[in-house]
């Protein structure tokens, strides 16, 4: 029998049920706040929140779960030429707020990026749980991703671009730096055509959950000491 989603009441600690005992849609508690000590539990534990204004934070782990492999990367040719002109750097932790800003703007269906999630991912931002890449054309922000770190997991949480393939340019440099770093899991929840044509795949959540405890496990370098700075190899290699 599939468990309830739980109801976050005030005062209730941070950890949250095993989401092999719920359904594949995967919702697996309501309710409770953004602190970091939440957050940070819920993606050791396989879950993300997701949810709109108006309504309370909904707690999620969805069957099955979407990654990218850094040796399964898929980088087209027309790709590759365009990281190879040079048109775009990266840089890494330097403009977070206004990568999740990037994020939150003109999407037609809305968006669960509301300033009180811009508030608790800036929090763990700040205690170096939470990263960015940006991608600039000379001085103007183009592009970009964030995610959270925990030991050897990112979780990529949301990309956007205003020039052309600068998100896909996101992408390339977190997957490759991360890669680099010996990650274990990089996480993009979904499997859209825009992640498939980069090598995005599927996987059971059983699956994720047993790479997930191995990867959380890992000792968590700093993501910005990675030597990351490095964008041109990454955008060249």
């Amino acid at each position: 029998m599939q468990a309830t989603p739980w109801l976050i009441l005030p005062g209730r600690g941070v950890q949250f049920p095993n989401p092999e005992d719920f359904d594949d849609e995967g919702l697996i508690a309501v309710g409770g706040d953004l602190s970091p000590e939440r957050l940070l539990s819920a993606y050791q534990s396989g879950i993300f929140p997701w949810f709109s204004e108006g309504v309370p934070p909904l707690w999620w782990s969805p069957n099955p779960r979407a990654v990218i492999e850094p040796e399964e990367l898929h980088i087209s040719r027309s790709m590759r030429r365009l990281l190879q002109r040079g048109t775009y750097r990266l840089s890494v932790n330097t403009a977070f707020a206004s990568v999740m800003r990037g994020c939150a703007e003109e999407r037609e269906d809305g968006t669960w990026i509301l300033p009180e999630m811009l508030d608790a991912y800036s929090c763990l931002h700040r205690l170096g749980h939470a990263h960015s890449i940006e991608v600039w054309s000379q001085d103007e922000l183009v592009g970009g991703l964030y995610g959270v770190q925990r030991g050897g997991l990112f979780a990529a949480e949301s990309m956007f671009h205003r020039s052309s393939n600068a998100s896909k340019v996101a992408l390339v440099g977190a997957v490759r730096g991360f890669g680099r770093m010996g990650m274990r899991l990089f996480d993009v929840q979904f499997v859209t055509e825009h992640l498939k044509s980069l090598g995005a795949k599927e996987m059971s959540r059983s699956d994720y959950l047993l790479r997930l405890s191995a990867a959380a496990s890992q000792s968590q370098e700093s993501f910005a000491r990675a030597n990351l700075g490095a964008s041109k190899d990454l955008l060249e290699q």
